[in-house]
């Protein structure tokens, strides 16, 4: 028994969730990336302080932040030389993604991709009317892969201004070995490519997996690229709206942060700015239990699937917290669906639990699912599942 209960039902229903006030009651929503936790206690602490001083105003963020973030990366993961120069801070990843690509790209440019992926890299692209070119990625055995002939063929391309990396990868569950992120790198560094990586899943990595920092494979990496940050997904503090811009090279840093500034996307809140702090400092231990929770329902979700529902191939994850399960088309039996999208509309209706159907990330024979909630929820979430399908 650890020290903390993720086993415990924390009732979220009228707090304005978006996760769960957004849906009908009765309904078990494992969509949107966020946990169902308590947070860690230094977390919770650190906002209660702040939150008794009665003044919200404006906030300078001081060399403490700095440190916190540099100390971090440095002692879990092996990512040394962060200066504080080179961290902008900003509001959230997806906001910092649309200003980093207003800064290195123009209108009918195209950025790489590798789908299926995280659906906010889809909107920013579109945002600045710009064009999506996708590297995707092959499922084969249960796993996915990188098809580095179509990569090179496309970032040889000379309209390719930037490739957004997912590092580990949303929803394929895919942490990039060293060996994959480097043949990445070179391909880009050789077509001059920018390489734009978000690696706000760092902290995932399961049992026998490492995350590789993007930047510390060699100063051509550190120096060609921009690196998105933050503990939202790693504490759950997606509410807080707080990020990190990591730009080693001084140059690209410069038009990087003149772009941040024009969208408007670095004012740091007063309660995110103390959460932060508090998580990367104080709050390891309550990580490394959550890690080993999340990675025990990876486990029970799959071993479900093997047994109940084989004909839903569970792709094999190796980090964060999305499982990733094909569920293909069904167009014979009472029970029908087209794709993914319409097996989710159905299964909203008629068996009251709610995932992310992959057509928003590019492939819609998969369904995601949020495993960060108590087991007992998943248990149930599957169990409807099950008597949905029939």
């Amino acid at each position: 028994m650890g020290k903390y209960n993720f086993d415990e039902i924390i009732d979220r229903r009228g707090t304005n969730c978006r996760k769960w006030d957004s849906c009908e009651e009765g309904v078990i929503p494992l969509w949107i990336a966020d946990m169902d936790f308590k947070a860690a206690p230094a977390i919770y602490k650190a906002i209660v302080k702040r939150a008794n001083h009665p003044i919200y105003g404006y906030v300078n963020v001081p060399q403490t932040y700095y440190d916190a973030v540099i100390n971090w990366f440095s002692r879990r993961h092996g990512w040394n030389g962060i200066k504080t120069e080179s961290i902008i801070h900003t509001v959230s990843v997806v906001p910092a993604l649309a200003a980093t690509l207003g800064a290195i790209t123009k209108e009918g440019g195209k950025v790489l991709i590798q789908s299926p992926v995280y659906d906010g890299f889809y909107e920013c692209i579109q945002y600045h009317d710009c064009i999506v070119v996708d590297n995707a990625l092959v499922f084969e055995n249960g796993r996915y892969e990188i098809d580095f002939k179509d990569f090179e063929a496309k970032a040889s391309d000379p309209e390719v201004k930037a490739f957004v990396l997912c590092n580990p990868h949303n929803p394929a569950g895919r942490v990039w070995t060293e060996e994959e992120l480097r043949k990445m790198g070179e391909i880009c560094f050789k077509h001059n490519v920018t390489v734009i990586s978000d690696e706000i899943y760092c902290d995932f990595a399961f049992s026998g997996k490492k995350y590789t920092p993007f930047a510390t494979l060699g100063e051509e990496f550190e120096s060609k690229s921009i690196f998105f940050t933050s503990a939202s997904k790693s504490f759950n503090l997606g509410g807080l709206r707080t990020a990190n811009i990591i730009v080693p090279n001084p140059d690209l840093k410069a038009i990087v942060e003149r772009s941040v500034k024009h969208y408007e996307v670095s004012n740091m809140n007063p309660f995110g700015l103390e959460a932060l702090i508090a998580a990367y400092n104080e709050s390891e231990d309550w990580l490394e239990e959550m890690l080993s929770y999340i990675e025990a329902n990876y486990k029970f979700l799959r071993d479900f699937f093997a047994k109940e529902l084989p004909q839903f191939p569970v792709a094999e994850m190796e980090g964060t917290y999305l499982a990733w399960v094909k569920v293909g088309s069904k167009t014979e039996g009472e029970v029908c669906w087209e794709n993914a999208t319409a097996f989710c509309d159905k299964l909203l209706e008629a068996g009251k639990v709610r995932f992310n159907p992959g057509g928003m990330y590019g492939n819609d024979d998969f369904i995601r699912v949020n495993l960060a909630c108590p087991r007992s929820v998943l248990a149930e979430a599957l169990g409807r599942l099950k008597k949905f399908v029939g």
